[in-house]
């Protein structure tokens, strides 16, 4: 019987176990969008899991849309972000970095000004609970130019080289809760006519372009995407998302990637099955799941380990609970982790 302690060969990986750290902004960086001594404390007390992914990093300046979040594209963010990795190191852990862009989710002020940008000129009408912004306050995004999305691309891989000058153990592409690849990925916030738009097989190159220069940089089993296909933050839609997701999951599997991490709680519409079939490597699990149904779902190979965000908040020590059978502590409510 498979056990949440049980170790997993995560792609290149060996994680110790198969409690994951999801992303969960407990703890803000510095100024300059530099990682603190106090993430460095933060994710070095949380180091027991099989795996950390950290909150996500903007990989230009252009691509934030939170006030305080870290980012990497520069040489003082990888000496930040490289003090944590030392710190997880140290304790046996790993750390993986999780790359992202916001693209329409932000605003001017975050941006020295210049105007967000997204697939197609469509704002957002529905803003995530955890928001910084309300739904009517998102500005109308400026539509992408082919040049600068290859640009952007470019802007991911040198983020992931950045990633390996800090140490890290892998990186996780943020391809999911209403940012900008998740932009690309639906039809609803993407009605481009060229190569990025229109088909699935064309809506998806954006993330496999990202993938395919990261892999370029990592070896593709260091590499794993976060998805969220119930589309239920940041406004997101699509007119046939059982397609949408089945094609995204056999590409990546194509590409032997170490894992997919599916925020989705459990239900009738889920589709986490969908993507179960259709991909070949490890799959993540989370959102909904308290330490009895994460044993369950491993036990019956719903999912190879389950991601726990504000649980780790809360409980830092959160493995030796499950080792000792102790119960968790209530959750915190987590500032957004994006």
């Amino acid at each position: 019987m498979t056990s949440l302690l049980d170790p997993l060969q995560l792609g290149d990986v060996l994680l110790r176990n198969r409690v994951v750290m999801a992303p969960s902004a407990g703890i803000r960086p510095a100024q300059g969008r530099v990682p603190s001594d106090a993430l460095r404390a933060y994710y070095a007390q949380r180091a027991a899991a099989g795996l950390i992914v950290t909150e996500a990093a903007s990989v230009s300046p252009l691509g934030v849309g939170y006030p305080d979040m870290p980012g990497i594209w520069n040489s003082a963010q990888v000496q930040g972000w490289r003090r944590v990795t030392e710190a997880v190191h140290a304790r046996g852990g790993r750390i993986f970095l999780r790359l992202w862009h916001a693209g329409r989710v932000s605003d001017p002020e975050f941006l020295s000004g210049e105007m967000p940008v997204a697939p197609s000129a469509i704002p957002c009408r529905k803003a995530c609970a955890s928001s910084l912004i309300d739904a009517a306050g998102y500005v109308v995004p400026r539509s992408l130019h082919p040049d600068e999305i290859r640009r952007i691309v470019a802007d991911f891989d040198q983020a992931a080289r950045y990633a390996r000058l800090a140490e890290f153990d892998g990186v996780e592409i943020h391809a999911g809760d209403g940012y900008l690849i998740d932009q690309f990925l639906h039809d609803g916030s993407n009605c481009r006519q060229d190569e990025y738009g229109g088909s699935v097989g064309n809506r998806s190159r954006f993330l496999l372009d990202i993938i395919d220069t990261c892999i370029g940089v990592w070896s593709a089993g260091r590499i794993g995407v976060h998805l969220s296909p119930r589309g239920d933050r940041h406004d997101m839609r699509d007119s046939d998302p059982v397609s949408l997701y089945r094609h995204v999951a056999r590409e990546l599997g194509k590409r032997r990637l170490a894992f997919i991490c599916v925020r989705e709680y459990p239900g009738a519409d889920a589709l986490t099955p969908v993507i179960r079939q259709a991909f070949s490597g490890a799959l993540i699990l989370n959102e909904g799941y308290d330490l009895g149904l994460a044993q369950q779902a491993v036990e019956t190979h719903e999912g190879d380990a389950v991601a726990f965000g504000r649980a780790f908040v809360s409980n830092p020590d959160l493995v030796q609970r499950l080792a000792d059978g102790v119960a968790l502590r209530p959750c915190a409510e987590a500032v957004p982790a994006a």
